[in-house]
């Protein structure tokens, strides 16, 4: 019934194990950064480089679905847009989905 003195100043079972318990996670995290968080940075880094880029003549898709021929850039964040024969709407740039084809400006009228 004596306690052995190698016994008694040994180490808890559990300290070695933090490292182990640590390391998976970390792990985890990096796929995560390199498979999921980096792809859509770089994704939404190039859909505002060209939302940027949107100008007179380009044909646009909207969030909405809808087709048309950017008329005018109203300001920086609003761009007029003819969807149809004469129907021409007000969009915010944020609201642009792609842009189809960059086109000849558009001649005023």
């Amino acid at each position: 019934m004596f306690i052995t003195p190698a016994y008694a100043q040994a180490a808890a079972p559990g300290a070695g194990d933090f490292l182990g318990m640590i390391l998976p996670l970390v792990l985890i995290m990096g796929v995560f950064y390199f498979l999921l968080i980096r792809p859509q940075q770089r994704k939404m880094k190039a859909h505002q480089e060209m939302l940027k880029k949107v100008g007179k003549g380009d044909t646009v898709i909207t969030s909405g679905g809808l087709i048309g021929k950017v008329v005018k850039v109203v300001d920086d964040n609003e761009l007029q847009v003819e969807v149809g024969e004469n129907v021409k709407v007000r969009i915010l740039r944020t609201g642009i989905a792609d842009v189809r084809a960059k086109g000849e400006p558009v001649k005023s009228e």
